[in-house]
């Protein structure tokens, strides 16, 4: 077993940069790199066809409990394993592993000790606090900000806290102090996975927001701000809690009550009387139900395999005459590797919303989470919409991670790079039934190409900068934070 572990260390070793040549392992210790990834190494178990598996052991987690991983594994201590099968067996594991997003990296060593095999998952984890600065933009993106006359004063401040892996059991504490322009004030606590089988969660929060502005109608495709230097045009306070369903990392189910209380100031209210459908003050409750299929080889920059989430949230409105508002959203994402580092993407995206007469707060479309790339500066508002995105991109550069040697801790010392060139195609519709004049993309088809670089590097952070030509015949580069599909 010491053996075993030896050669672990210097594999985690060689994924941190340090080299440790095979040749200089002891012969029994050389490991056989399985077909389906280099971190899956096997020392071969000679005139074995079958094995049962002796001993699944962890390396590396200091702070991640272990029944947590084990939670995870379809692999378990007396099962009996079919050798052929066992790289692809263990890379599945592996990969289950890793897109906890607790770790910067998780590999796998087997071996036969007595006729059995010997399991070894070693991780390096992350650093798991993160207290980071708000100094953000009071607008949808940095288009929007920078069409405003008063830009400067449309900034946020305040910290944003967040503790993963919270007691060494993957839960999550989020909290937000945000001054400013906007406030906020955010708490939640999310724990996807309770009990010995990690099957049942729990997630619970409360966020109360105030802003001295609002953007109360959308005129020709732009939202209409109202500001107020003297009280808040908008508040908002909401409380939610909810159950998780956790078949296995990649399968969740996710069922949520929420109670909102939003209110308007006069002045919206004349300026647009659908707002809340004449009303200052609403309240109600969302019910939603939430189901997730994640088989992506990496959450942060998918290359191949799929995702799925299908969202239906029904709305009750607590003043006893407002009709209930019933919505379905879907995603759907496919990626493929091509072969000679190309790698093509689809997205798939629409909105069904079911009800008698949607109030302007409850039409956004597309525009807001949702985005036809190269319409960065408008909003299109309506009750359904849909949206195809895809793209092709090109490996241009993946060096070794960037060492910090003057920072001791592994956590944070080591970055990686990765850089792709991407091509892309953007096509979406939105059914807006009577949409003001002034509004021409609302019922109307569409389109964007464009070109950009995308930037993979530290804790699975995504930077891209791309340039579009949209429907309309307008040009522009657009800076994202985020992987687009």
């Amino acid at each position: 077993m010491l053996g075993i572990l030896l050669s672990l260390r210097v594999l985690l070793a060689s994924l941190l940069c340090v080299q440790a040549p095979a040749d200089t392992l002891p012969h029994a210790l050389r490991p056989v790199v399985a077909p389906t990834d280099t971190l899956v190494r096997i020392v071969p178990c000679p005139e074995l066809v079958r094995a049962p598996v002796g001993a699944i052991l962890f390396a590396g987690n200091a702070v991640t409990r272990e029944r947590i991983l084990r939670a995870e594994l379809d692999i378990h201590e007396g099962d009996t394993l079919t050798l052929a099968d066992l790289p692809a067996r263990l890379e599945a594991n592996r990969r289950r592993l890793f897109n906890l997003q607790l770790f910067h990296a998780v590999v796998v060593q087997a071996s036969c000790a007595g006729n059995r095999l010997l399991i070894v998952f070693g991780v390096q984890e992350r650093w798991y606090t993160f207290p980071v600065p708000i100094l953000s933009l009071a607008d949808r993106n940095l288009r929007s900000w920078l069409d405003r006359s008063d830009r400067w004063r449309r900034v946020d401040y305040g910290v944003h806290l967040t503790r993963s892996n919270f007691r060494g059991r993957n839960e999550q504490l989020i909290a937000n102090l945000q001054l400013g322009f906007n406030r906020k004030y955010e708490l939640f606590y999310e724990a996807p996975g309770l009990g010995h089988y990690r099957r049942l969660g729990i997630g619970v929060g409360a966020s109360f927001y105030q802003s001295h502005t609002l953007d109360y109608i959308t005129r020709a495709d732009r939202l209409v701000p109202i500001r107020a230097d003297e009280g808040f045009p908008i508040q908002r306070f909401y409380a939610t809690a909810g159950l998780r369903f956790r078949h296995t990392v990649q399968f969740l189910t996710a069922f949520d009550v929420s109670y909102h209380r939003e209110q308007i100031s006069d002045s919206v209210r004349f300026y647009n009387p659908d707002y809340y459908k004449g009303r200052t003050q609403r309240e109600y409750l969302d019910l939603t139900l939430t189901s997730t299929r994640n088989q992506r080889n990496t959450f942060a920059y998918p290359l191949t395999g799929q995702f799925a989430q299908a969202a239906l949230t029904h709305r009750v409105f607590l003043d006893g005459t407002t009709p209930s508002l019933t919505t379905l959203h879907l995603n759907y994402a496919r990626y493929v590797a091509l072969g000679h580092e190309f790698y093509y993407s689809l997205g798939l995206s629409g909105q069904a919303r079911l009800t008698g007469h949607l109030a302007y707060a409850d039409s956004r479309a597309l525009g807001y989470n949702d985005l036809v790339r190269g319409y960065d500066e408008y909003v299109i508002d309506g009750r359904h919409y849909g949206l195809v995105q895809q793209g092709v991109s090109y490996r241009l550069l993946r060096p070794k991670p960037l060492r910090l040697q003057s920072v001791d801790n592994p956590k944070i010392n080591t970055i990686p790079l990765a850089l792709y060139l991407n091509t892309f195609v953007d096509a979406g519709y939105v059914v807006a039934p009577g949409p003001l004049p002034q509004n021409r993309l609302p019922n109307h088809l569409l389109s964007a190409i464009g070109l950009g670089l995308h930037l993979v590097t530290f804790y699975d952070r995504v930077f891209t900068a791309e340039y579009t030509l949209n429907g309309l015949g307008q040009t522009g580069y657009f800076f994202r934070a985020e992987f687009p599909i």
